[in-house]
């Protein structure tokens, strides 16, 4: 595994985060000019980065699993000072506040939540002079075992972080709250402060967005700490209706309030929400899914892809489930998440 680099000092990241860079790829033969080039664009792109910090009402929902005040990061994508941040830092935001790398603090307000990428976007409310809005790249252009830079936002009075990492593999990711992306990056030697983190290729280009910590990013059933995070790929197709209605079309889709998880080929119930389309149908914790409308699923992708299948958010669902010992047809009167959460303002 190629090691882990972190400085804390904005003034003196650039030559330590070239040595791990040398030490991780063929850039180590690279020449001057191109090693400069390359070091020029890590440092613009370093620029865009800023700390996120949120607090949310007592009485929000999210309040209980995510907590009422959130650190993570962002990165500025806009020439209008856009962030681009992970969802559920913001997800019913009643105060946002960003910190750019000179430790400025500014106000900003929530611009949208996609619940099917689970991407935020937030801009602050007064301008954010002198930073650059980053450039897009890829995950389909970088290969597995390429080195990667992961930045972490200020907060307060902590200084920006970088980590090298490099990714491990590129496949579908479903996880255990309800979502489904069909591709994301996996990275490893981990990120600790992952929420938010934007993750640069060596172009300086944002290919992705931290989302979580994994313990087999290799996906090949094998201890590998590591990160997941979100690629940019799934942006650009939404980010103009994003812009536009602070949601997609794609996140209007049925929840049940469920954390599920697979196991020996089934699909387990681990956690049913409070006041949730499943408590009321009376799925408990420990129950089998075994059947979405009579068609049997055996992991969390096939479980929720049968579920999206409906086109109404509210539709009526009918899950065949194994309860103890006794095997039960449950229907339930699905929602549209978004409509049982406190919307941030400015959405």
């Amino acid at each position: 595994m190629k090691p882990l680099c972190i400085r804390r000092s904005v003034a003196s990241w650039l030559a330590p985060l070239w040595l791990c860079i040398s030490l991780a790829s063929q850039a180590a033969t690279a020449p001057p000019t191109q090693a400069q080039d390359m070091m020029n664009a890590l440092r613009k792109a370093h620029a865009a980065v800023v700390g996120v910090e949120v607090q949310v009402a007592d009485d929000a929902r999210s309040a209980e699993t995510l907590g009422k005040r959130r650190q993570g990061s962002g990165v500025v994508i806009g020439d209008d000072g856009l962030i681009l941040t992970i969802g559920y830092l913001m997800l019913e935001a009643q105060a946002i506040q960003i910190t750019t790398q000179d430790n400025k603090t500014f106000p900003a307000q929530a611009v949208a939540y996609d619940l099917a990428t689970g991407f935020g976007l937030v801009k602050p409310l007064l301008p954010l002079r002198g930073v650059q809005p980053v450039s897009m790249g890829k995950l389909s252009d970088v290969a597995p075992g390429e080195p990667l830079m992961a930045a972490v936002g200020a907060q307060k009075d902590e200084e920006s972080d970088i980590a090298m990492t490099q990714l491990v593999s590129k496949r579908p990711f479903s996880g255990y709250w309800e979502y489904h992306i069909e591709s994301a990056a996996f990275t490893s030697p981990p990120v600790g402060n992952h929420s938010g983190a934007p993750l640069f290729n060596q172009k300086g280009e944002l290919i992705g967005v931290g989302s979580l910590f994994v313990g087999d990013a290799s996906g090949q059933g094998r201890r590998m700490p590591g990160n997941m995070f979100v690629p940019v790929d799934l942006l650009t197709p939404i980010l103009g209706e994003l812009r536009r209605t602070g949601e997609t079309r794609l996140s209007r889709r049925p929840w049940l309030g469920l954390t599920s998880a697979e196991q020996d080929g089934r699909v387990q119930v681990v956690r049913v929400n409070k006041d949730s389309p499943a408590q009321r149908a009376g799925l408990e914790s420990g129950d089998f899914v075994l059947a979405v409308d009579g068609d049997k699923v055996s992991s969390l992708e096939g479980f929720y892809k049968k579920l999206w299948a409906h086109n109404a958010p509210d539709a009526e669902i009918k899950l065949t489930v194994l309860q103890g010992a006794e095997v039960r047809t449950l229907l339930i009167k699905a929602v549209d998440r978004m409509t049982t959460m406190k919307k941030p303002s400015g959405i």
